[in-house]
């Protein structure tokens, strides 16, 4: 298993945009075979910061959800959506797998 975790910049003054963003890909990605873990908004600290982590069961199955993203009309919608509201300034993604016992 891998977990993408995907670190953003915001704009602080688009947070609801954000949230709205957010809010639509959760269930994409467990619809495309991944399992998310939701996103995280600023709260104390930092205004502008916001994370994300979801996990698909090898990096292999990860690369194949982002090919068929490229098709996926919802996927596009939400990527669109994004474009027009501008509250990612930019992103940084890594990827780890878990320490299991």
């Amino acid at each position: 298993m891998i977990t993408c975790y995907l670190k953003y910049i915001i704009d602080s003054h688009k947070i609801p945009e954000f949230e709205t963003y957010a809010k639509r890909w959760i269930p994409i990605v467990n619809r495309m075979g991944g399992t998310h873990h939701g996103y995280f908004l600023p709260h104390e600290g930092a205004s502008n910061v916001a994370y994300a982590l979801f996990s698909f069961p090898s990096l292999a199955e990860y690369e194949d959800y982002r090919n068929r993203m490229a098709d996926d009309a919802e996927c596009q919608e939400v990527l669109n959506m994004e474009v027009q509201n501008r509250s990612i300034i930019s992103y940084e993604r890594s990827f780890m797998r878990p320490v299991l016992d």
